[in-house]
């Protein structure tokens, strides 16, 4: 008989959160022109945890001021000193883990095992890569002396609201820009929470500056004339609308948008590591993760074993809240997103696939979503072409390492691919037909800030992390070396 789990929540008298918070301009909190706020919800509850200033254009202009006059003498620090302020801040990260995580998963929903022992690690882990990299850009290999290009506009989605922050800005300072960052509606406290930790670290006042807001915000962060460069994470309509508003100007631009991953299980994989990479693949933060393994392709010869032991897995995921220790999967981060989730699912059922979820007695307040797997599923079906950013995983089968190569390049984006196989031959061979960013080879959702994240089509351009990521914020002496790194 097993056992059962006794509750283990972890407390949230480790963070306190304020009733409400103002714009981070020129190192100062203040509240937005004409006092316009929003409210940010714990989506695990509905609870209302804070009040948040809405940025107007007067507020963009005014941090991307900030940000302009600060440039000048952050951009003229020695490598050296820029990297001693990352690193007090990665320090503080790591100071303040347990505080930012629980944080995390009150405002975002995922659980707080996966922003402990995920999240923070890496988010400190980003700030202590670039610091290393501040005073050594010479020998980056993208020439002699290279320049930062300015003022960075950068907005961030919802998901891995801190992670996708230290994606943005760590680099961003080490090249020696100057930042305005806008985090998403549905998640702005931790990047709220980081400028305290800026303020804390003793950061120039200006050089980071952090706008909440909406779509519109963001639109008209992107759309300033002063500028320099633009990186956005988030859906690749609004990148394409991004793309548009950008075009014909000089500013730079990078794009992290969505993904379709397919994780291939040929017959000779380990059938239980493989069903725990396409757990881990698909269900790792509610699969709001734009490189999930929302598509699973599995040779046939192994199809049924595979499922039935994916089946017995799925059923012992455990869903609730997400403060609590023994959670696996969190919340769905908004009532928009479930209703895009549920949506979806039903179209899957409506074109003839079968849906399969394991018994689950989701929680009665908040936005909830039980892990669902489909099978008898084709390419022609809408859950096999669209992003759909939560637990829902397709299943379809092929026969060759041709044909796998064949499906899972069938789709407009082109982020990431996992591939189960104890070959090494034919491992090397798949990853150099498969169009994607990045390939795991038996494991998946493994990240180091030491190696680029990107992806290709719809998926977007550029990379983050590593020493690809410094290319984004730096203007070359030599351009035409560096053009192949942005490719």
């Amino acid at each position: 008989m097993a056992f059962e789990y006794a509750p283990a929540p972890e407390s949230r008298a480790v963070v306190d959160i304020a009733p409400s918070y103002g714009l981070f301009i020129d190192g100062e909190f203040s509240e937005a022109t004409g006092g316009k706020v929003f409210k940010t919800l714990s989506p695990s509850s509905e609870e209302v945890l804070s009040e948040v200033a809405h940025a107007s254009a007067e507020d963009v202009d005014r941090a991307v001021a900030a940000a302009r006059g600060a440039f000048g003498t952050w951009s003229a620090l020695p490598g050296a000193e820029r990297a001693k302020y990352l690193f007090r801040i990665a320090r503080i990260i790591q100071e303040r883990s347990r505080e930012l995580a629980v944080l995390e998963s009150l405002d975002n929903g995922k659980p707080i095992r996966e922003s402990r022992d995920a999240d923070l690690p890496l988010v400190a882990a980003h700030f202590f890569y670039y610091a290393g990299w501040a005073d050594k850009l010479d020998h980056a290999g993208y020439g002699p002396n290279p320049k930062p290009l300015g003022v960075a506009g950068q907005v961030i989605p919802w998901n891995f609201p801190l992670l996708m922050l230290a994606w943005k800005i760590a680099p961003a300072l080490a090249c020696g820009n100057t930042v305005v960052l806008k985090p998403a509606e549905t998640t702005p406290l931790s990047a709220l929470f980081f400028a305290d930790i800026c303020r804390q670290a003793g950061l120039p006042r200006g050089v980071v500056n952090i706008v909440t807001g909406d779509g519109s915000t963001g639109a008209e962060l992107v759309a300033h004339p002063g500028i320099d460069k633009v990186a956005f994470t988030g859906s690749t309509e609004v990148g394409k609308a991004i793309a548009r508003t950008v075009a014909g100007t000089d500013k730079r631009l990078t794009l992290e948008l969505g993904g379709k991953a397919a994780n291939i299980v040929f017959d000779d994989a380990p059938i239980d590591q493989a069903v725990e990479g396409v757990v881990n693949g698909i269900f790792f933060n509610q699969g709001h993760v734009c490189c999930a393994g929302s598509r699973l392709l599995v040779q046939e010869s192994v199809q049924d074993e595979l499922l039935d032991a994916l089946k017995r897995r799925m059923a012992t995921l455990r869903v609730g809240d997400p403060l609590d220790k023994n959670t696996d999967i969190g919340a769905i981060n908004s009532a928009e997103q479930l209703a895009r989730i549920k949506e979806l699912a039903d179209s899957g059922e409506a074109e003839g696939a079968e849906r399969w979820a394991p018994a689950c007695e989701l929680p009665s307040a908040g936005y909830w979503f039980a892990p669902t797997l489909f099978t008898g599923v084709t390419q022609a079906h809408r859950i096999a072409r669209e992003e759909i950013f939560g637990p829902v995983l397709s299943v379809l089968t092929f026969r060759t390492p041709e044909e796998a190569v064949a499906k899972a390049n069938n789709t407009p984006y082109g982020l990431s691919a996992g591939i189960w196989t104890e070959k090494g031959s034919r491992i090397l061979w798949m990853a150099s037909k498969l169009r994607a960013g990045v390939i795991w080879s038996n494991t998946f959702n493994k990240f180091d800030p030491a190696s680029p994240f990107g992806g290709y089509k719809e998926s977007g351009f550029g990379r983050e992390g590593g020493r690809h990521g410094l290319a984004a914020y730096l203007a070359p002496s030599n351009p035409k070396g560096s053009e192949n790194e942005c490719s």
